[in-house]
């Protein structure tokens, strides 16, 4: 059984994480089939799999249905699941019931949620307190786009600053790893050189600790694409065609 020690021994010995999301049965077997490290039940299933226009209307409910079939899919990979918006913010009470939640009835091994200022430090550190592991996640963080939107963010001397301290306080909060997303890749840099807890990339550039994707971006399912994911593949496009193929033959 996978565990997050792992992924600190992965940093120790210089292995770069591999890391992408799921949202049901099939993705999640084959990419823990394909040998990836980490699998993340992200929140952006809410525009991949349910067609929300952002991640803020996911439901907890929503994503621990997602979850539990991610999970009967894999067999080596760690599963991290995402805290959605309002399921965690609002008191660390909720937070821990939240994630609770997650851990008992998924099978998965971790959760993620965002954030780095003080109130959201405290709430972090009493989940693990209580046994909960977590990954924190700064930079561009999706469930406050109507106060960030979807910009790179650390780009002013103040930025960068707090964003820094923010690393530095979730790993003394007991994270055992941080995603940092969309921001200059020198930053990224440096405050993965600065901790000891890995880091895992998602538009930060290639000095991070790991790196994840957006499945749906990386195998060209989605009709936007963010600036930094590359589609290896257009399944769009080999989708089309197959449904086309089908078609002529079902009419003929």
């Amino acid at each position: 059984m996978p565990n997050v020690r792992q992924l600190l021994q992965f940093k120790a010995n210089g292995k770069k994480i591999v890391a992408l999301t799921a949202w049901d049965f099939a993705i999640a077997q084959i990419l823990d089939a394909a040998g990836v490290d980490l699998i993340l039940v992200g929140d952006s299933l809410a525009m991949v799999a349910l067609g929300y226009d952002n991640t803020l209307p996911l439901t907890l409910d929503e994503i621990i249905h997602h979850a539990k079939a991610v999970k009967r899919g894999v067999k080596n990979a760690l599963i991290v699941v995402d805290l959605p918006f309002l399921s965690y913010q609002t008191s660390t009470e909720a937070a821990i019931q939240s994630a609770g939640r997650i851990l008992k009835e998924t099978g998965a091994q971790a959760v993620k949620l965002e954030g780095g200022h003080p109130r959201m430090i405290e709430t972090i550190a009493r989940l693990v307190e209580v046994g909960i592991p977590v990954m924190g996640h700064i930079g561009l963080t999706p469930q406050s786009v109507h106060q960030l939107g979807y910009r790179q963010q650390g780009r002013s001397d103040g930025d960068r600053d707090r964003l820094i301290q923010s690393a530095v306080a979730l790993e003394q909060a007991g994270v055992f790893s941080i995603v940092l997303e969309h921001i200059p890749a020198d930053l990224a840099k440096l405050i993965s050189e600065k901790l000891s807890i890995p880091t895992i990339g998602i538009g930060a550039g290639a000095d991070c600790d790991g790196q994840v994707l957006v499945t749906a971006d990386l195998l060209g399912l989605t009709l936007k694409q963010p600036p930094f994911a590359k589609a290896y593949v257009d399944l769009r496009a080999v989708i089309t065609q197959a449904v086309q193929e089908y078609s002529v033959d079902v009419n003929s």
